[in-house]
């Protein structure tokens, strides 16, 4: 009876609040801090400006869609039982799927200074494979989509084998699985875990595992400058992500590897689960970064109005860019590798006789200092909107709840 009140107040509490509104902004708005003076060089600024913003026109004016996927919806999850169930989700065993050793260190998979190097090493390179299964296997997503698992696995290796396409030092099936692992710590300790639909949780799962798919080692500005067959196929827009996104969707009709055989017609090809794994892979495009953070910040200013995608698409970029925030024998890991791939991409543009992208150059590139300023710049403001994000939505609800749980007892 406790329980039924609660959870009855909580739905007044949240028809109250949760009103679908959204506050535009241009999605290409570049902080302010970034053109005034600092102590990042201005190499540094001017890979920040290159890689982090986009001028497209194209972006702007585009008209939201008629139906959003607001805050609000959590409403009716309430109203459908779906709230409930996510409180007390529980995690299946699935114990015959994965090595003993395996099953052992995924016990701190929701740490954030979890180790996806270790995993690899333990799971003779199949960490993205088992990461993936364990994540759809905690969140009972496996039975209650009926995927089956010879196709789930089938599927999780042809992956693999699409992120060694390229045999890359950075995006590679080790970053996958760390950006999906990274991912369900943010949903986890913010709560947002229990905002998500079962859908709406498969889509980001799925979202994390492909979004760099047969990446290939270099920029979408030096695929623009070679006129690649990925840029014209994609004219030049989010190049990597749309062939990222579209890769992933086209191994589905391979033998074997249809993993949503047995969705309802409901759920896929529904045009939300679509649009969401879409939505989430674009927006790991680091030339929206500004925007996407900007908007969110204006957003902020009334959080009721804040779209559950939009923070849905921050959080997969957020897990994307991870490492900086994580421990420093992590951090330091990741940026040697991320350096190889820059360094072989200026390689490739000296040999062509193309300008040398920002940090591209191994002879004159500062790696700290460039670290330095992708920290100040990128990935605390990010953190920092992330943050609000899970104060200004997540707290109030919170906040209410306690009061009325004090109330009740």
């Amino acid at each position: 009876e406790h329980i039924r009140r609660n959870i009855e107040y909580a739905i007044a509490v949240m028809e109250s609040r949760y009103v679908n509104r959204v506050v535009e902004i241009p999605d290409d708005e570049v902080p302010a801090t970034l053109s005034g003076e600092g102590p990042v060089p201005p190499e540094i600024k001017r890979w920040l400006v290159q890689t982090f913003t986009s001028r497209r026109a194209d972006v702007r004016g585009r008209k939201e869609s008629e139906t959003r996927r607001s805050l609000r919806s959590v409403v009716h999850a309430v109203q459908a039982g779906m709230f409930v169930e996510r409180m007390f989700r529980k995690t299946s065993v699935g114990v015959q799927n994965l090595p003993p050793e395996v099953q052992e260190h995924f016990k701190n998979i929701d740490s954030w200074s979890y180790d996806v190097f270790e995993l690899d090493r333990i799971s003779d390179g199949n960490s993205l494979k088992f990461v993936f299964y364990e994540l759809l296997n905690k969140y009972d997503l496996i039975r209650k989509f009926k995927i089956p698992l010879k196709s789930l696995f089938a599927y999780s290796a042809r992956l693999q084998r699409g992120y060694r396409k390229y045999n890359n030092r950075y995006h590679n099936p080790i970053h996958a699985a760390d950006v999906a692992q990274s991912l369900n710590c943010l949903l986890v300790s913010s709560g947002f875990v229990h905002w998500l639909s079962d859908l709406e949780m498969f889509s980001m799962i799925m979202a994390a595992v492909v979004h760099d798919l047969e990446h290939s080692g270099t920029t979408n500005t030096f695929h623009t400058n070679t006129r690649s067959p990925l840029a014209q196929m994609y004219n030049d827009k989010s190049v990597l992500e749309n062939h990222h996104i579209s890769s992933a969707f086209r191994l589905l009709n391979e033998e074997d590897c249809d993993i949503l055989v047995n969705f309802s017609k409901d759920d896929y090809p529904s045009k939300e689960a679509r649009t969401l794994m879409i939505d989430m892979v674009l927006a790991t495009d680091m030339s929206q970064h500004f925007g996407q953070v900007k908007k969110l910040q204006s957003n902020l200013q009334h959080p009721e109005s804040l779209e559950k995608s939009r923070a849905m698409c921050l959080m997969i970029h957020s897990a994307d860019i991870n490492h900086p925030s994580k421990q420093w024998e992590l951090h330091c890991r990741w940026t040697e590798r991320l350096v190889v791939e820059f360094f072989e991409q200026g390689d490739q543009e000296r040999k062509l006789g193309l300008p040398l992208s920002p940090l591209c150059d191994r002879h004159t590139t500062m790696v700290a200092q460039s670290q330095i300023g992708f920290m100040d710049y990128v990935i605390k403001p990010t953190y920092d909107v992330l943050f609000d994000i899970f104060r200004n939505v997540n707290g109030p609800v919170v906040r209410d709840a306690i009061l009325s749980l004090r109330r009740a007892s």
